[in-house]
């Protein structure tokens, strides 16, 4: 089993200084990385405050969760990804995913393809970003992308490359991310009519348990490799767990109060009982990246102090 690790998705700050505070705070709680999320709404784009959040700390790693393939080409990206990893001396993850809010491909004019299209586009694009990142002078041609004799600058400073996250729900997309990812994001999500829609069904134990199984046949030889990532929707400190995810299953239908105790995407009860569940989550699933949203930062911060590195 792999050591815990823990993360925080944070939606930015006012200021240069703010930002940085905030980052400090993070290192300080003992997390492994802050990580900015990809959408065209009232949070920061994702690359450029990373370099920031490098130079306000010393070890925090920093990252993308996740970048929207469709929002740019992976020549230009791995370009800029390759800058951030030099000017953060080695610390970038980067995480991309195949897009899946149809209402912002609308506002950039953007075509909102068929998932198919996108999990494609997806695929190739990562081929040239991994051999981009590897410093390899690169020709690419595929039905989306085409690149010739490019020779990639500047070079990242990890090696061979900063690793690689994919996150999803669906049998393809999880499929592409064991075949080609370091960190495979379990989103537990589904996101049918272009986001209109939410599917939580996925954080059912069964169905953590089929998409792990879906990782593990399409990986073979290299997944034990793998790093197994979930995003935590909820930590909520409380004495009487049962209570609570009673309460939460009430506001979602598809999920039992017995789902909501063992789903990987909720974490609920004292500190010592958060603590637990995710060690055996790790037993079951294999799943020591654990990251939570910003507003969940401090409540999950005693179990990061007690658990980080186990």
């Amino acid at each position: 089993m792999k050591p815990f690790r823990f993360g925080v998705n944070t939606r930015g700050a006012d200021t240069r200084a703010g930002l940085a505070e905030r980052a400090r705070k993070v290192e300080a709680q003992g997390y492994s990385t802050l990580l900015v999320p990809d959408h065209l709404a009232d949070l920061f784009p994702p690359l450029l405050p990373l370099v920031t959040v490098a130079e306000a700390t010393t070890s925090l790693r920093v990252g993308t969760f996740v970048l929207n393939n469709d929002f740019r080409h992976p020549v230009l990206l791995a370009r800029e990804a390759a800058t951030v990893d030099l000017l953060s001396d080695g610390r970038l993850e980067l995480g991309i995913g195949a897009g899946h809010m149809q209402s912002e491909y609308e506002q950039a004019g953007l075509p909102f393809d068929p998932a198919p299209v996108r999990f494609e586009r997806l695929g190739e694009s990562v081929q040239i970003l991994k051999s981009m990142l590897e410093g390899k002078t690169t020709t690419f041609d595929g039905r989306h992308y085409q690149v010739r004799e490019h020779k990639p600058f500047p070079l990242p400073r990890q090696q061979p490359r900063p690793p690689i996250l994919i996150g999803g729900n669906g049998r393809k997309l999880l499929s592409l991310a064991a075949r080609e990812a370091d960190i495979v994001g379990l989103t537990g999500l589904a996101f049918p009519k272009g986001a209109t829609v939410v599917d939580v069904s996925g954080f059912k134990p069964a169905a953590v348990d089929e998409r792990v199984a879906w990782l593990r046949a399409e990986a073979g030889s290299r997944y034990e490799s793998l790093e197994l990532n979930v995003l935590v929707q909820r930590v909520i400190p409380t004495d009487n767990r049962r209570q609570t995810a009673e309460e939460l299953a009430a506001n979602w239908p598809a999920l039992a109060a017995e789902d909501v105790l063992q789903t990987p995407y909720l974490l609920i009860g004292t500190v010592d009982e958060m603590a637990e569940s995710l060690r055996l989550r790790r037993e079951r699933w294999g799943i020591s990246y654990v990251v939570t949203h910003e507003p969940y930062q401090d409540a999950l911060a005693p179990v990061v102090a007690k658990l980080a590195g186990e």
